[in-house]
């Protein structure tokens, strides 16, 4: 199928109005934290948790997901996380912190079920040819969202208060889940994947296994496993600018903070979207082998640039070229790393998204906590700098690999093979 089908842009239209209801709630959880817990250490206890919980989870979620179906896995966590902020909407004036505590714990693990099973499924759902055009959907749909929902967090939660932004989060995840019920989109393959041939693999020395998922980060081979590290690295950074980006507005716009990041995410969000319209007529070859992961570290690389510069005080309208730039680098490596992971076997995906998102969850964790701290040492651009450094190194770690291993896993004989054929547009 190279078309993408109703069914599928239904379940786009509706995880965009979840993920709108997350990003609301995101602001919201965060000041209704520190009015409950009446200091900024709360906070990031209270983060700490939601990520921890999802670090859990990851572990779980391929076990979950190929015991129970994807469809349910989805359906469950939406129902959970519908619950859980029906909850705290209700108990807004008598909540207490450990309340608060269930209710983050609920929302980080079911984010990671939720995740791991959607993005496994993408490729039973409209096909391995079209998994690139529905990733950038996908992507294109949440990033308008993060913009809408940051936009009216303010005004809502300033007129209706936090239960009101909590309720509306709740229902999001109920208009999910009954879109699941009933439009009912296949996420099974409708037989197992017969185990592969005897052989060496094309990417790495070792064959991973169609039945009985191996367990650990040792049994993958080593091009997919530089690839779900290079994640973990890129959460790392991206923690950095979203730690660092208040800061610099109450800085640089000291009268309205809120404007300035908001048109940084919305300048953000037009590059993701251009990086959606720019790659959405690959053919599913580009995002296999060895191609897919050198697009996924070259648009690391860009990504990473592009953040420093934007905090390295350019004018008005130069800011917002590079944050547009910055997406647009932004979207491309999150198409890229998806679609590369979605050519692994339909036994073999709920485990590597398992993985991926374990790493990206570590990162990110790390990465906050670790950002917030060294911004009371030194000035944004350094943290910034630093952390993207880190992301840099790693995206060019993986390139070195690529050029110096031939497609069996062996030395690769100059020059290189592909690293030169798959430039970012």
């Amino acid at each position: 199928m190279d078309r993408l089908n109703g069914r599928f842009r239904g379940v786009v239209a509706a995880h965009a109005v979840s993920a709108y209801g997350n990003y609301l709630n995101l602001v919201a959880l965060s000041l209704f934290s520190y009015q409950l817990t009446g200091n900024a250490l709360g906070i990031g206890l209270l983060m700490a948790l939601r990520l921890f919980s999802g670090l859990l989870a990851g572990l779980g979620a391929a076990a979950l997901t190929a015991r129970v179906g994807r469809r349910r896995v989805m359906i469950g966590a939406d129902l959970a996380q519908a619950v859980a902020m029906a909850v705290i909407a209700l108990a807004t004036r008598t909540a207490s912190v450990g309340l608060l505590a269930a209710v983050v714990v609920v929302l980080g693990a079911g984010n990671v079920f939720f995740t791991v099973a959607l993005r496994s499924a993408i490729p039973v759902m409209v096909g391995q040819e079209a998994r690139g055009r529905a990733n950038g959907q996908l992507m294109t749909g949440r990033s308008l969202a993060m913009v809408a929902g940051f936009a009216s967090a303010g005004p809502l939660i300033g007129i209706a208060g936090h239960g009101a932004a909590f309720a509306v989060n709740a229902a999001s995840f109920l208009l999910s889940a009954a879109t699941l019920l009933v439009l009912r989109p296949r996420t099974e393959e409708d037989a197992p994947a017969p185990p592969p041939e005897p052989g060496p693999e094309p990417e790495s020395g070792s064959t991973p296994k169609a039945r009985g998922l191996p367990r650990g980060w040792t049994t993958l081979p080593a091009l997919l496993l530089g690839v779900i590290l290079l994640r973990g690295a890129d959460a790392l950074a991206s923690s950095s600018h979203n730690v660092a980006l208040p800061v610099v507005a109450g800085l640089e716009s000291p009268e309205n903070p809120a404007a300035f990041m908001a048109r940084f995410w919305a300048a953000w969000a037009v590059g993701t979207l251009l990086a959606h319209q720019a790659l959405k007529r690959r053919p599913a070859s580009w995002w296999e082998g060895r191609r897919g992961a050198v697009v996924y570290a070259v648009g690391t690389c860009a990504m990473s640039l592009f953040f420093v510069l934007a905090f390295t005080g350019p004018p008005p309208v130069a800011f917002m070229l590079i944050a547009a730039l910055a997406g647009f680098a932004d979207g491309a490596t999150e198409i890229a790393h998806t679609s590369r992971l979605q050519a692994a076997p339909d036994a073999e995906r709920g485990r590597l998204f398992a993985l991926s998102s374990m790493a990206e969850t570590s990162g990110f964790a790390l990465g906050t906590v670790t950002a917030a701290a060294a911004l009371e040492l030194w000035p944004a651009i350094a943290v910034v700098g630093l952390f993207h450094g880190i992301a840099f190194c790693g995206a060019l770690a993986l390139l070195t690999h690529l050029a110096r291993r031939a497609p069996d896993g062996r030395a690769a004989a100059p020059p290189a093979i592909e690293t030169s054929r798959s430039p970012i547009p």
